[in-house]
This record gives C-alpha cells, structure tokens and sequence, in this order.
C-alpha cells in the first residue's frame, strides 16, 4: 500500500469512527478519493497537490464524460478529505479551493420527431363509430398543441370567443375566421398566434358537439372552449392524462405530454424556417435565449442526417 492509499485508509477511518457516517457514504468517499490517486499516480505525498493539479485533474474527468453532478460531488469529497489533512500536517493551502465543476448543461427539451408528431395529431379520431364527444374534444385540443405551440394552461384558458362584460373578461380566445389564437402567457403578456388548416378543421368539428353538449347539460360553462363530459373547464391535467393515453395507444415510444408538443412545434418550425425571432414571438418567450435552445436540438437532427447519410460520416469495417 502506497502512503497514499495509507492516508487515505486512516481518513475514511476518521469519517467511520468519528463523524459515524453509513457505510454507503465511506464506500462513496473510498471510490472519490481512490480516483484522486490514479490521478495523481506522480505526486506523493497528496499533500504537495496544488491548486493547478486539482483543476487538471477536473478537466481530465469532465473530458471522460462525467457529469458536472458528478464531478462536484469528488471535488466535493476532496475538498473534505483536504481540509482534515490540513489539520494533520503543513499544508500552504486547500488544493480544491475555489475550484468549481463544470456548469451543468441544461437538458434540451424533448420533441417528437415530424412523423411521430404527425401520427399522434392525424390518428386522434377513430374510423368507427367512436368518436364521442371526448374523442373530438382530444382531436381539437392535440391539434391545437401542436399547430400554435401554447402552454397547456393557455389551451385551457381558451373562450369560445373573446367576451367582455360586467362579471367576466376572457385572458385568451379563439377567432377561426382569422385562423387566430390569443392567449395570456407568463407575466401577464399576451400573444396572438396562427393556427394551421388541420387545427380549425378540428376546431369546428368539436364546437359543433360543443354547441350540442351544452343544451344537454345543466350549469355548463358556457365561455370555456375545452369541456369536460360534465360541462366544465378542462384543466390541465386531464389534457396530460388524455394525451399520455392516447401516444401509449398509438405505441410512440416517447413520454409525451402537453410541453412535448409546445417543443415539437418549436423545432419543426425553426426547422423549417430558421426564424428564430418568428418562434420567440410565437412560444412567447421574453428572451431569446430561451428559444435558442432550438437551435441545439436541430443541430442534432442535421448530425444525425449526417451520421447516416454521409459516406465519410460512416464507420469503417475493421479489416479481417
């Protein structure tokens, strides 16, 4: 055993003995700390570690693939394990000082493909003689999601059109002759934003069961656009709950939700205009750096085009 590994050993017995930390813990510190060896497999004693090596080292496992979650959790392992040696020996300073992981990057938000997109949107009315009055309010609602790219609770903030008098004022409507949608979005702005020949369609269709559903039911809301079976305002979890149901049956093997198709809207339509202002003004976005994120999530449908489709892009068949 190296004086290393030896200093090490009587550390993680410190933490048993001493601070009493589970098992689980001390086996995470050993594995933490067993790795600051390899790293530093020519500098002995650790001691003589210094700022520089400790950032070295930091860039060498975030070029391995670690995550920074990772990463800050062993930096985080030897900043203790330093601190104690420092009261143990002469040491100048804390090596893992004032060094931070990598910034965690920010999941890109997932989208659906265009096929899958359009499956799930074209195959929400059945060809039998089920179509009830939730299967035309689904067909509405999933094409409305993904024609204008609104938030689930704007879709169900909608009115049937805007009104305005003394006890009510609609914050988001419908306007089929203009192929229109006004919503309110986050801090109180609102936006009008186009809805495409498939989400009107859809849209007349339920508003005529719609109209149908309210002279049969007591008390129903006769603003909202969206119902329930029961006349009420759909709200957003039954929206999820019916979308989730209806991709499980169409076997998308994505887990998707109302968000899923505010994002595949964003990066279909980016995709196919690359007006990255156009999509700020349309998700409602107070900056632009939120809709770049878009940007990345095309970048990685071109390199998958290219991975696939490039003859120089292609793995080359070791020789026998």
């Amino acid at each position: 055993m190296t004086a290393n590994q030896t200093v090490i050993q009587d550390y993680l017995h410190y933490l048993q003995i001493q601070r009493q930390y589970s098992a689980h813990t001390i086996s995470n510190y050993q594995r933490d700390l067993l790795q600051l060896v390899a790293l530093a497999v020519d500098k002995e004693p650790l001691a003589q570690l210094s700022h520089f090596d400790i950032r070295r080292y930091t860039s060498k496992l975030h070029s391995q693939g670690l995550s920074a979650a990772t990463i800050a959790r062993k930096l985080s392992a030897w900043r203790g394990f330093f601190s104690w040696l420092a009261q143990r020996q002469t040491m100048q300073s804390n090596p893992v000082t004032g060094v931070k992981a990598p910034k965690r990057g920010k999941p890109l938000p997932k989208a659906l493909s265009v096929d899958d997109a359009l499956h799930l949107v074209k195959h929400t009315l059945s060809t039998s003689e089920e179509n009830t009055p939730d299967v035309i309010c689904n067909a509405a609602m999933f094409e409305l999601l993904y024609s204008s790219g609104l938030r689930v609770s704007e879709l169900t903030s909608l009115d049937i059109a805007y009104i305005k008098h003394a006890e009510y004022l609609s914050i988001a409507w419908i306007d089929l002759s203009a192929a229109e949608v006004t919503v309110t979005g986050k801090g109180n702005k609102r936006r009008s934003v186009p809805m495409g020949a498939a989400a009107v369609t859809a849209l007349r269709n339920w508003i005529a069961v719609r109209s149908n559903l309210i002279t049969q039911l007591d008390n129903a809301d006769t603003a909202a656009l969206f119902l329930t079976n029961r006349g009420k305002r759909m709200t957003p979890r039954i929206v999820q709950e019916r979308l989730k149901k209806h991709a499980s049956a169409l076997g998308i093997p994505s887990k998707v939700h109302p968000h899923v198709l505010r994002h595949s809207f964003a990066s279909h339509v980016l995709q196919s205009s690359g007006d990255l202002r156009a999509v700020q003004e349309m998700l409602g976005h107070a900056s632009i750096a939120s809709t770049q994120v878009y940007t990345s999530l095309d970048f990685q449908r071109l390199a998958q085009v290219y991975d696939a489709a490039h003859p120089r892009a292609k793995k080359q068949n070791s020789p026998n």
